[in-house]
């Protein structure tokens, strides 16, 4: 399997790295500015090359009482990071990647413009992004305990897609891929069996602290711009990480499986905690749209394409009074519910209409969601919004786009037309197991 891609150490020498962590680094985003790449800042511009806090990324296996089994090698998985041979079909544990805790600054220092900073310190001004353990790969489901997963595992136990048999042998298989047609409340329900709250369907806000994270290290907000293995004259990075698995003929998709997940669990493994893009052929797909490149992002497989992934922690009131789309959220696993603002925050209105993406509304703690559209698929936040318009009904979060998406995918991609209770467009709707500590 050929494959292309980066892998960052974990470590440097003791000084510099002290040294580094009392700093801060990030990017400054100008609303006036069409063009979706940014001004890189920091305290010290060669932390955009050392990248004190995305170089703590690392990929482990996760026991269900949420310690860590072992970590893995940071450049081959098949491997422990002390020596020995990994295990990645549940045995050992959930496969995820331990993102570290780091502090954030949001800073508006003018109309249109915005500033977003990280560093290991707790600087003057910064807030606490906690830790926290998304799963490598989409989720499969074990179809006989109903715990939601995070494996590479070819079983008829964890069957993909619709749990379909009828296919197991043939090209369409669903063995080794995510499981979709599933409600959120359900998903919910089943990363819950892995024994407390501490396991959920990732959060919206997980999943935008690792777009917050792309945006800093590419200096960019398009995450679809092509992959550049090459660093600037600095030493930092450029490009972005690609297509992803967008670009396949619908009608073809639909003749091959009827819109079930495309990618196997682990294909960019080659990857290991690195990022970029392994290339990928279906079998028997039907035509050559079928070649793909699957990406991935310190560790995190497709964060974006092949399927959509429900997001926990984030609810939309749509047609709420003065004929606006509200955005709540709730931090607390505790509380994760759906159609109801009680125990959620009231964020700011979401855009009534569809398109790309022109501003997003931001937070303190590193939550970022659209505020207008009016952009394209190379300016502005270069991804697509879409909304059911004021239907006077809540509705759940769904991000990243789906296998011909195309241009509409990308870390920024949300539709909010999906009911939590239902399967909208189910067959390529899955979830992203996450452990919150």
């Amino acid at each position: 399997m050929p494959g292309i891609g980066i892998g960052i150490g974990i470590g440097f020498g003791r000084s510099s790295d002290d040294y580094f962590a009392r700093q801060w680094y990030g990017v400054e985003i100008d609303e006036a500015n069409t063009s979706p790449d940014l001004t890189r800042i920091a305290s010290d511009m060669r932390c955009h090359a050392e990248l004190p806090v995305h170089k703590l990324i690392r990929g482990c296996l996760l026991r269900d009482n949420g310690t860590v089994n072992y970590y893995l090698n940071s450049q081959d998985w098949t491997k422990k990071y002390w020596g020995g041979s990994s295990n990645l079909d549940g045995t050992d544990g959930m496969v995820v990647g331990h993102y570290p805790r780091f502090y954030y600054r949001y800073e508006n220092p003018s109309s249109g413009k915005h500033r977003l900073k990280i560093s290991l310190s707790p600087l003057s001004g910064f807030v606490l992004i906690d830790e926290y353990f998304p799963a490598a790969y989409k989720a499969s489901l074990d179809r006989i305990l109903l715990k939601l997963a995070s494996v590479v595992n070819m079983s008829t136990t964890y069957r993909g897609g619709n749990n379909n048999a009828a296919w197991d042998a043939a090209n369409n298989t669903l063995l080794g891929k995510p499981a979709t047609l599933i409600s959120l409340i359900n998903f919910r329900t089943y990363a819950r069996k892995r024994g407390s709250i501490n396991w959920n369907v990732e959060p919206l806000k997980q999943h935008m602290i690792r777009y917050l994270l792309f945006i800093i290290e590419y200096a960019t907000l398009h995450s679809q711009k092509a992959v550049n293995l090459n660093l600037t004259s600095e030493g930092y990075k450029q490009g972005g990480l690609g297509n992803g698995v967008t670009t396949v003929t619908l009608a073809i998709w639909n003749t091959f499986n009827a819109y079930y997940p495309l990618i196997p669990c682990g294909i960019t493994n080659s990857l290991a905690n690195g990022s970029g893009e392994v290339s990928y052929t279906i079998p028997g797909f039907g035509d050559a749209s079928g070649a793909v490149k699957v990406p991935r992002y310190w560790g995190i497989e497709n964060p974006f394409g092949d399927i959509w992934e429900w997001n926990e922690g984030a609810s939309v009131l749509h047609g709420a009074a003065g004929g606006v789309s509200k955005l709540y959220v709730c931090n607390d696993p505790a509380n994760f519910a759906d159609g109801t603002a009680t125990n959620y925050t009231y964020v700011g209105d979401l855009p009534t209409s569809v398109g790309y993406i022109k501003t997003m509304m931001f937070d303190y703690a590193c939550l970022f969601a659209p505020k207008t559209i009016g952009g394209s698929d190379n300016t502005y936040w270069c991804d697509y919004y879409s909304t059911p318009g004021l239907v006077n009904a809540w509705r759940a979060l769904r991000c990243g786009g789906y296998a011909s998406a195309g241009a509409y995918a990308g870390f920024g991609c949300l539709y909010s037309d999906a009911a939590a209770s239902g399967g909208y467009e189910g067959a390529n709707l899955g979830a992203r197991l996450c452990f919150l500590p």
